[in-house]
This record gives structure tokens, C-alpha cells and sequence, in this order.
């Protein structure tokens, strides 16, 4: 008897389409399979090879780029099937998505509870919402749409949807910035000082979503971050801390899928934000977790009367996942730092680690600060003495020792270097700084190229109280692409009220 071949079996060729996190599948439209099951463009299916299946987005496709006995699958689809050019896959109907109609109960106004959240992210972390979906959540919790009680659903929901680590410590100690404020790179510094004390820091960041740099975007520069657990736990056993990406591993798995449709609508939704960060957090199996919010004209926490708010709705959080944390405000008037962008913050880095005499006083300062912080909150070290310890253990030298005993744990250290391309902005007038759009400054940074190209961005010379005379450099745009500094100059020309100087 001849064998009847599954009439719904392709042949996957490669077509080399990266989607970013968006699984997709192409075939044509004339294909047998697009015939008899009537699929259709962006028709969601579930393509399965080995055992293992994806939910991917259909493109229909009516060129001579695949034959009818084959499908493209994009890059990410392609990794998470395991499969390589000529494999056979299967492609089927998927069946109703349930957990839509709590997002669309979302956005008709109704708030949902927690079992309502979890379905949503574990169909979110399952693969099966496209970004149109994605994007349909994310925007339906952004501004103000969620009560204390949905945000504590939420961050449950993305602990409780994917790997969580346990140290054999009775304190795990951790830290994180709300962001918004240029340069402001005091983690890599922070961590180096609390590792060196002795205790335990395991550092998971974000990349950038709406800024030029994450502290995963500058540390990538000097040192691998893409780290699988074990490969993070036998850092933080060698040598207390980490910096590792935690898109690379499973903490909180749908922090980076939300995080993608974010940075791609520009917004920032502070719920989800909370969420994002108190789940990373608890998954890396952080006890103890300090949360700097800068609070300024430009920053991303723009009064006191915000922040007042966000501490209230980080400590409820952190008390309903049994987390202790301490939230600090701190000055968002201004950059911080010298360097905005990937490999010129990691100069800055280095600069005040390595206690260089024109070190960037405000990046040390401040990360002293935090770091003394995390120090009292240990509760290892006397109390009043936190602050000396601190200072001690970075103007010995023992922080930068840290520092590079992680990176090679890590996979090793690279110097950082600048972009090719360089514009200085030179002053016009003569007189003091007053004020600076830390908003402005940012996407000069990010038009240059940043954090994509990691030499990108600019070089910060004229903070608050400087007095400038005309002629002077402000700052200077890097890019490693001529077309991307004329993108940045070109907006430059075009903005007013950049830095005020009176």
C-alpha cells in the first residue's frame, strides 16, 4: 500500500527575515494548504516540527522566493522550531485564543483579576499573541488603566510564567532605576561595590526601550551578557554579582516580549513597568531590592507628587510578593555622567572605577550613594559606616578588581571604543547653564544611532552651574555611520530650548 503524504507538510526553506521576536511563516498563496484550509495573510497557525510547535503569523507570498512544497520561516520561528533548510513542518489551525477576551474586556474598562492575568501571559509567553495583540494589551494598560490589585496580578503572573532562581542565601540584594535620565549608567558601578563587600548581587537588566542605553546595552560592550542560568549562576557563585541581559534567560519571560511592543509604540506604562521590574527581580531570586526613581522637568518622573505615587505602588507590590525594598529620589534635572550611549557610558564606567583624577564626579557620587544603601540594607555593616565602607571599596581599587573578575567570569573584557563619526556643539553665548531637556538630548543620542550602533551617541561637557563662554563645546555627537550624524544634526538644527545658558 502506497503511503499518503500529510497534505499539510511543507519543506522549509531559508529565506533569512528577521522579525525580532515575531514568529512568521511564509507561503504562497496559491499553496495547497492556503487553498484547502483557507489561510489567508497575517492568518495565525501553529507550525509544529520534532514535537515541538510555534504559533506564527502567516505572509502570503506571490513571488517566485518559495515554490509551492515549501515555507520561509523567519529567524526567530527557525530557533524555536530547531529547524534548519529542507526539514519538514506541519502546519495547522489554531484554535480561538480564550484569554482575548479578557483584553478585550480591558478595553472596554473593566478590571480583571489575577487568574484573568495569568491566562493573558502565560498565551502571551506561549507565543500565541501576535504584535497586533501585544500591542492591543500594552496600550490598554498604559496610562492609568490599572488598579493596585491588577498591577499585583500582573507582576504575579509574569514570576509565575517562567523559571525562577533560589540562591542559598538569606539575602539577595538588588537594584534598579526608573529611568529617563540620560547617562545615568550607576549599576555596573554599584554592583562592583556590593559584590566586593561580600554580598550577593545578581544583576538582570533591560535593554533600552525608549532611552539610548539600557545597562545591558553598555555592558554588552565591554563583556557578554546574553547568559543562560547556569552559566549566571556560576558567576554569582564565583564572584557575587553579574551583569547579565534577562532576555537571555526565562526570568519573567514575557517582560521582553512587552518590552519589544514598548519601545516600538514609545510608551512607557507604569504599571507594566512595575511589573517588569519587581518580577525580574523576584524570579532572579532577589530579596532585598533598592529603586532609584530620578524625579525632574524632563525625566521620565516628572514631580515629586509622581514619585510619591509610584514609591506607593512599588511598596505594595513588593509587600504582596514578600520583597523588602527601599525607594530613593533622586535629582533628574540633568544627565548624568558624561557619556550617553552604549560604549561611551561604559567610558564613563571605567572612568570612576578606575578613579581617574576627571572621573565624572556626579556618576560616582551617586553610585556611592546607592551602593551605601544596598550596603545598610544587608544589614551586614555598621550602621553610619555604610557610606566610608563604600567610598573605601571603590577608591581602593577593590570595585574595579570586581568589576573585571566578573566580566571574565562573564567571557571576558573589551576596552569599549567611540564612534568614528564626530559633530562638536559649540556654544553660541556666554553666560551659565540653567537647564537642559534631558528629553531633546536623548534622541539626539538615539538619532545618532544609539544603542543600536553601541558608538554612538554623544559626549555630555556642560552640566547644571557650568559657566560657558561662546565657543564652547556643549557636547559632541558620535556615529559610526555619516548618514546618522547628519539624522542628528539635522534634528539639532531644528529644536529649541536644548540647554538654556543665561
Amino acid at each position: 500500500m502506497d503511503i499518503i503524504p500529510n497534505l499539510n507538510n511543507l519543506k522549509v526553506k531559508l529565506i533569512g527575515i528577521d522579525t525580532y521576536h515575531e514568529n512568521n511563516i511564509y507561503m504562497r498563496e496559491d499553496c495547497h494548504i492556503c487553498r484547502s484550509e483557507g489561510y489567508t495573510a497575517l492568518t495565525r497557525v501553529v507550525v509544529t516540527s520534532k514535537g515541538r510547535s510555534i504559533v506564527a503569523t502567516l505572509n502570503a507570498v506571490y513571488s517566485g522566493l518559495i515554490h509551492h512544497d515549501e515555507a520561509g520561516l523567519s529567524k526567530e520561528a527557525m530557533v524555536q522550531l530547531d529547524v534548519k533548510e529542507g526539514d519538514e513542518i506541519n502546519i495547522s489551525h489554531l484554535h480561538h485564543i480564550k484569554s482575548l477576551s479578557k483584553v478585550r474586556s480591558k478595553i472596554y474598562g473593566n478590571e480583571l483579576d489575577e487568574n484573568s492575568y495569568f491566562e493573558i501571559i502565560s498565551d502571551i509567553v506561549a507565543g500565541k499573541y501576535s504584535n497586533i495583540e501585544l500591542s492591543a494589551f500594552v496600550a490598554v494598560c498604559a496610562d492609568d488603566n490599572l488598579s493596585i490589585s491588577e498591577i499585583i496580578s500582573l507582576t504575579k503572573a509574569m514570576i509565575n510564567t517562567g523559571l525562577k532562581l533560589k540562591w542559598n542565601k538569606t539575602i539577595v540584594l538588588d537594584k534598579h532605576c526608573a529611568g529617563g535620565l540620560p547617562g545615568n549608567r550607576t549599576s555596573p558601578i554599584v554592583v562592583s561595590i556590593v559584590a566586593a563587600a561580600g554580598l550577593t548581587i545578581p544583576k538582570t537588566s533591560s535593554k533600552a526601550i525608549t532611552s539610548p542605553a539600557g545597562t545591558a546595552n553598555c555592558m554588552e560592550v565591554m563583556t557578554p551578557v546574553d547568559l543562560s542560568i547556569d552559566e549566571m549562576r556560576k558567576v554569582v557563585e564565583k564572584e557575587n554579582g553579574c551583569f547579565v541581559w534577562g532576555g537571555s534567560m526565562q526570568l519573567s519571560p514575557a517582560d521582553d516580549l512587552l518590552i519589544s511592543v514598548e519601545k516600538a509604540l514609545d510608551i512607557d506604562s507604569e504599571g507594566q513597568m512595575i511589573a517588569s521590574v519587581l518580577s525580574k527581580k523576584a524570579a532572579a531570586g532577589s530579596t532585598h531590592v533598592l529603586i532609584d526613581i530620578p524625579v525632574g522637568k524632563t525625566a521620565k518622573v516628572r514631580s515629586i507628587e509622581e514619585a510619591e505615587l509610584l514609591k506607593s505602588y512599588f511598596e505594595k507590590v513588593a509587600e504582596a510578593i514578600g520583597m523588602k525594598i527601599v525607594v530613593v529620589f533622586t535629582d533628574g534635572s540633568q544627565p548624568v555622567g558624561r557619556g550617553i550611549g552604549p560604549a561611551l557610558e561604559a567610558i564613563s564606567v571605567l572612568s570612576v572605577l578606575r578613579n581617574e583624577k576627571d572621573c565624572p564626579k556626579d556618576l560616582k557620587e551617586r553610585s556611592l550613594e546607592l551602593a551605601s544603601k544596598l550596603l545598610l540594607m544587608s544589614g551586614k555593616f555598621p550602621v553610619g559606616e555604610e557610606q566610608k565602607i563604600a567610598n573605601d571599596i571603590l577608591e581602593s581599587g577593590k570595585a574595579l578588581e570586581k568589576f573585571m573578575a566578573i566580566c571574565e567570569a562573564q567571557g571576558g573584557f573589551t576596552e569599549p571604543k567611540v564612534g568614528q563619526y564626530h559633530f562638536d556643539v559649540l556654544s553660541e553665548n556666554d553666560g551659565v547653564v540653567k537647564e537642559i531637556d534631558n528629553r531633546k538630548l536623548a534622541r539626539i543620542a538615539k538619532l545618532s544611532g544609539a544603542p543600536k550602533s553601541i558608538g554612538a551617541g554623544l559626549v555630555f561637557n556642560c552640566p547644571i552651574g557650568s559657566t560657558i563662554s561662546k565657543g564652547d563645546i556643549l557636547f559632541t555627537i558620535y556615529a559610526d555611520a555619516k548618514g546618522e550624524l547628519e539624522y542628528a544634526k539635522e534634528y539639532l538644527s531644528s529644536v529649541n530650548d536644548l540647554i538654556i545658558i543665561e
